[in-house]
């Protein structure tokens, strides 16, 4: 029998400390997220960084919060719902981090009998610290709870025709009545030593102004071309002229060196380039959450009226779009039938 396991990044069990502190320590503990050897990655973790940070995330996790509780499982859950309504399949929800965990979203499908198992990270853009870190995860509790389970993947998605203009179609939408000057694109930043980690060739990935513009294997794991790839071909369907959108990378950490340009710098300067009506767009996620609610719609919102700008409008995520909905359903209906996605 055919199953679905829909993932997503996860969130604390509320917006108080002793909430944050126990999740951000299983994220940042997580090996493809802080990707140094154990004892540094404690030391790091559990000895510098969650003395404070526990604190600072619960005042950002209580300015988004909603009443049915975190915004990133509320809408996931409500995305949850509307898929099932469209499958006759069983389909669980599960997070990298927190609850619903993906062993109990595993051990719901195996109790309806799930023998082959559809896993969707639900990421645009693949990423070490993001997809691979979830299959990695469910392939380890596959072979030790379910190893009658069978796993089929659902690969990064950031360039699949139906995405891209279910993408599109709510950026239109959102952008109607607003008379904007740029249109940004901001995708979640990682180290720039991911890209090359996650490099199939060992060699492409130079992060130049060209290894993402020249084909190669290296392009099926490389976050940064796929992130290109996908401002690309929505900016084409739009028909947005060059000098009207640009791409950066939000939410970085100190000490290494991120994929440029940084989203909260450049959006900074943009009132002194007469810039003074910004749209922003974050395609690295499909369900609002701190790093696009708080991060951008406030943080960003605000730097940018503090530097001379007058209007930003945070376009949404694709969340429980009705239209985005159906395309993964379909995605899930053509491997049902087909074994194809």
């Amino acid at each position: 029998m055919k199953g679905v396991l829909l993932v997503n990044l996860g969130s604390p069990e509320s917006p108080e400390p002793k909430d944050v502190k126990p999740y951000l320590d299983e994220f940042l503990m997580d090996k493809y997220v802080i990707d140094v050897p154990f004892l540094l990655r404690a030391l790091l973790v559990r000895g510098i960084i969650l003395r404070k940070r526990p604190e600072r995330s619960s005042e950002a996790y209580k300015k988004i919060w909603w009443e049915e509780g975190s915004p990133l499982i509320v809408l996931s859950k409500r995305t949850h719902k509307k898929v099932q309504e469209r499958v006759e399949l069983p389909v669980a929800l599960a997070m990298r981090y927190g609850n619903p965990s993906i062993l109990s979203g595993l051990q719901e499908l195996a109790d309806k009998g799930v023998t082959e198992v559809l896993l969707f990270p639900l990421y645009p853009q693949h990423a070490m610290a993001s997809t691979t870190t979830i299959l990695v995860l469910a392939e380890e509790l596959r072979q030790k709870h379910f190893p009658q389970m069978k796993f089929t993947i659902v690969p990064a998605f950031y360039n699949k025709k139906d995405y891209i203009q279910n993408l599109a179609d709510s950026i239109k939408k959102h952008l109607e009545g607003f008379a904007y000057d740029h249109l940004l694109f901001s995708y979640h930043g990682i180290p720039e030593r991911h890209i090359r980690k996650t490099d199939v060739t060992k060699s492409h990935c130079k992060i130049d102004g060209s290894c993402c513009n020249t084909p190669s294997p290296a392009h099926e794991f490389c976050y940064r071309h796929q992130c290109f790839e996908t401002t690309r071909q929505v900016v084409e369907l739009l028909n947005i002229p060059k000098e009207k959108y640009s791409q950066t990378f939000q939410s970085r950490l100190s000490g290494d060196k991120w994929l440029e340009p940084y989203t909260d710098i450049e959006i900074n300067k943009m009132p002194e380039k007469g810039i003074k009506n910004l749209a922003v767009v974050t395609p690295a996620f499909v369900a609002d959450c701190l790093e696009t609610l708080e991060e951008i719609a406030m943080e960003a919102n605000h730097q940018f009226k503090e530097h001379g700008g007058e209007n930003f409008l945070a376009i949404p995520c694709l969340n429980d779009d009705d239209n985005w909905v159906d395309t993964m359903s379909n995605w899930i209906k053509d491997w049902s039938k087909n074994n194809a996605i």
